[in-house]
């Protein structure tokens, strides 16, 4: 009974951080419409920031809570609201979920570039001297009894706030109708800045709470808010009450979980990953209501042609062709991944782009093609690839079952919630035997991948398997591209729309929802199939959601629309980056924030930049002098340089100049006076009727 109550009493106030976490999460979305995904990051960034003060610097311990807490937090909530999320605001809700995930990425290598995350920094308790407090059999330290006295403080004002006082209405209302609250003379910018200083400085409480019970480490407090996302559903987003009771039951399944869990290798996982099977299980369970300040942006996805898909795949194979015969055998290894990856960034195209559904699990889904094919074609069997595509697609459509009933965010945190129970429980487990058939993932180290068969050649040298990867994603392409032409893309881009609308016409949404998470998948699992060929070992580390932030932020920014956005993320995340750091090796942390800063950028472009570089070049692809002289110009360039008569930064260099310089000729030699715009009801009578001119009007009538 005592060991019962001892870990009751931490069970308890490790749900008063968790609370007062999640209390600041509810608030800022039930106040803003902007759910925080960031939430967590500004709550490590505030535990660094207090070690810095009162261990590194050796300042005392009130000066610290008060400069952590009423300067450095409430100046970082003014600076996210007024120059990150205020921009956004009259976006969608998708734009507005990607700029948190955004900050997340970007907090998270901030951190880890001020401070070393190979230090230990043990911060201490507070008053860890005094002896504890003696309740019957149960003992309290000293640091448990204030954080829970906190988190009844936190309730209590934020309950008065909200309800007792004109600035919680203003807040409240703000959301609703920003135009309205104008009108009755308040100030909704003023509300929103309030919200989100207070959820910043609840943020900063919880993590300066939580950080001496744990490792100081950016992503570990980071990702301590899916226990805060747990509860912030247990409270569906906006009661604080059920918010509070979502939080005891969080912490006390974790403590009790620490002490009663039996002793077996395939258990330990369960423990860290429980609240995110929690989270996984609230979102199936729970009902719903529509979320709050919820749009739909609608936007029209380009339909590729035939003959320009081809043309592209083209391109794709032929890039990787010229890198992989000027490349050495250790920068093939590394910027191999250009291919790979860009097939894992190309799922979320039908899969986000086409059918709208959010999913922060395909890195995942890569890393379950990896394993598959890692122990399945160690021999190189072809086969063995169709079967690391056909087991990442079934994943994919187990985590689609649940998302029939989910959307916009709550389908987000299934998705990250999937992706933590992969990372923390899953990909740890030892082999096992299921009906005779041994099962091994990861099995608790690292797997060895070799190339495939193919023709009778065994491919595994690092020039074959560039190639290789590269001939996949301009198949994957040319077949994304085929989707959207056909029916099912038609109803995909139907159902992004309105999914209300798609089952009142006749569409079966589980079906819809189900193949395409299910495809989407599988061309993950193929792009994770050959990022561990490429790699030739794998580990569970590199497919982790942290992991795969990054990659879905790239694809964002290029825009999850465009066929082309799988070469142009693989080559944006992989290219530069490394090639940065190989010129400039003390570079490495601000290439990491990179990804995070680009996406933070969003909201100047909330299209994507592939449509734009489409447009740019297009009539140098139409010009039929300047094309093949650039063509006869990079074969000459190519041949110089495989001889090594020019080296590497004159023909990257010069040929990026040289098709910049045809680029600009071309397009003046096209320019032609502008035509005026033609009302719509004009189509077919003053200007000639176009194909794409149909799917415009009929999502013009759908939108009315």
């Amino acid at each position: 009974m005592d060991q019962f109550l001892t870990f009751g009493i931490v069970g308890l106030s490790t749900a008063a951080i968790y609370a007062v976490i999640g209390s600041g999460l509810v608030l800022t979305y039930t106040t803003t419409g902007v759910f925080n995904f960031a939430h967590g990051a500004a709550g490590m960034l505030s535990a660094f920031m207090y070690w810095q003060l009162t261990v590194g610097w050796g300042w005392p311990v009130p000066v610290a809570l008060v400069v952590v807490l009423l300067v450095l937090a409430p100046g970082f909530g003014l600076l996210v609201e007024r120059f990150i999320l205020r921009p956004v605001q009259a976006l969608g809700e998708a734009e507005r979920l990607v700029m948190t995930v955004a900050l997340l990425s970007g907090l998270i290598a901030a951190a880890r570039w001020i401070w070393d995350p190979n230090v230990a920094r043990p911060l201490p308790m507070f008053f860890a001297a005094r002896k504890p407090i003696h309740l019957g059999p149960a003992v309290i330290t000293w640091h448990q009894a204030i954080t829970m006295a906190v988190a009844v403080a936190v309730a209590i004002g934020l309950r008065i706030l909200l309800y007792r006082t004109r600035a919680g209405a203003e807040m409240r209302a703000a959301v609703d109708d920003r135009a309205l609250v104008g009108l009755t003379g308040a100030d909704p910018v003023r509300a929103g800045r309030v919200s989100w200083i207070l959820g910043t400085q609840l943020a900063a409480i919880g993590g300066i709470l939580i950080a001496p019970t744990i490792n100081l480490d950016a992503a570990q407090l980071s990702l301590l808010i899916v226990s805060a996302y747990t509860a912030a559903v247990f409270g569906r987003l906006r009661s604080l009450p059920l918010t509070f009771l979502g939080a005891v039951v969080v912490g006390c399944m974790e403590s009790y979980l620490t002490g009663y869990l039996p002793q077996n290798e395939y258990l330990p996982g369960l423990r860290l990953a429980a609240p995110a099977l929690l989270l996984f299980l609230a979102l199936l369970v729970f009902p719903h209501r529509r979320l709050r300040g919820r749009e739909r942006r609608l936007a029209r996805v380009p339909v590729p042609t035939a003959r320009g898909t081809l043309v592209f795949a083209a391109v794709v194979v032929a890039f990787g062709a010229v890198l992989a015969s000027l490349l050495g055998e250790a920068d093939l290894i590394t910027y191999g991944a250009i291919f790979s990856l860009g097939v894992v960034a190309l799922s979320y195209v039908p899969l986000a782009g086409y059918a709208g559904q959010v999913s922060l699990c395909q890195l995942s889904m890569a890393g379950i093609g990896a394993v598959v094919w890692g122990h399945l074609g160690a021999h190189g069997q072809l086969w063995a690839l169709g079967a690391a595509i056909l087991v990442s697609a079934a994943a994919g459509a187990l985590v689609a079952l649940p998302a029939l009933r989910l959307s916009g965010v709550y389908l987000a945190l299934g998705t990250a919630a999937f992706a933590v129970i992969l990372d923390r429980w899953i990909f740890t487990i030892p082999a096992f035997h299921v009906f005779g058939l041994r099962i091994a993932l990861f099995d608790q180290g690292s797997v060895d991948v070799s190339g495939p068969h193919l023709f009778g050649l065994r491919l595994d040298s690092g020039r074959e398997l560039m190639v290789f990867a590269a001939v996949c994603l301009a198949l994957a392409s040319i077949g994304v591209a085929a989707l959207r032409r056909s029916r099912f893309g038609r109803r995909l881009i139907a159902l992004r729309d309105s999914e209300a609308a798609y089952a009142t016409l006749g569409g079966n949404l589980l079906v819809a929802k189900v193949a395409v998470f299910a495809l989407a998948s599988g061309i993950a699992g193929l792009g994770g199939a050959l990022y561990g060929m490429q790699q030739h070992t794998v580990t569970a580390d590199q497919f982790s959601l942290i992991a795969g932030l990054p990659i879905f932020l790239v694809a964002v920014i290029g825009g999850l629309g465009a066929v082309g956005n799988g070469l142009f993320a693989g080559t944006a995340f992989v290219g530069p980056t490394n090639a940065l750091i190989a010129i400039a090796p003390g570079t490495a942390n601000l290439v990491a924030l990179l990804p995070g800063l680009a996406g933070v950028g969003l909201g100047h472009n909330p299209d994507g930049i592939v449509s734009r570089f489409r447009r740019q070049w297009e009539p140098l692809a139409r010009d039929r002098i300047a094309l093949p002289a650039l063509l006869c110009a990079l074969a000459l360039a190519w041949a110089l340089r495989f001889t090594d008569v020019i080296n590497d930064w004159t023909y990257y260099g010069g040929s990026l100049v040289l098709a910049m310089a045809l680029r600009a000729w071309a397009s003046a030699r096209q320019a032609e006076p502008g035509e005026p715009e033609i009302p719509v009801e004009w189509w077919g009578l003053r200007r000639d009727w176009r194909p794409e001119d149909e799917e415009v009007l009929a999502r013009g009538v759908a939108a009315g």
